[in-house]
């Protein structure tokens, strides 16, 4: 087990639970000094930059939805169990849409209500996470599936 993220690390969202996840912009250059994480999701449309860490990928357009939606499910489910004892990130190309969106999936899995999460992710982890009225939706629907 690695340690876990501080809640003032840059971009670190604090789950209803208490669990640290990081989300992040992969077109901005990691800070040298910042800690890694243990487990990537990256939710890119093509296959992400090689990372010394385990790490998985969502195929995910920009402004879009995943391609593959019980894979996405999956692996958002496996990152939310890892951040009970790792520091896990999840990573787009800016850090808001696709990143916001699986930062608020995240939130419904802890057990906020679909029509919340974004509210949540917004007011926690950036004011202009989740940017299209189809990730909202596919947010809210989140639960229930």
């Amino acid at each position: 087990m690695s340690e876990l993220w501080n809640e003032s690390d840059a971009g670190v969202l604090r789950l209803p639970s208490g669990r640290l996840v990081r989300g992040r912009g992969l077109r901005h250059a990691l800070d040298p000094g910042a800690p890694r994480p243990s487990y990537g999701v990256y939710l890119l449309d093509r296959p992400p930059p090689q990372v010394p860490w385990a790490s998985a990928w969502i195929r995910w357009p920009d402004f879009r939805l995943p391609s593959d939606r019980a894979a996405a499910r999956a692996v958002l489910a496996d990152a939310w169990e890892r951040s009970a004892g790792e520091r896990v990130e999840l990573a787009c190309g800016g850090g808001r849409g696709r990143t916001g969106t699986a930062l608020a999936c995240l939130a419904v899995l802890e057990g906020v209500p679909g029509e919340e999460a974004v509210a949540y992710v917004r007011r926690y982890y950036h004011r202009g996470a989740v940017e299209t009225p189809w990730q909202r939706r596919y947010v809210r629907r989140f639960g229930e599936g």
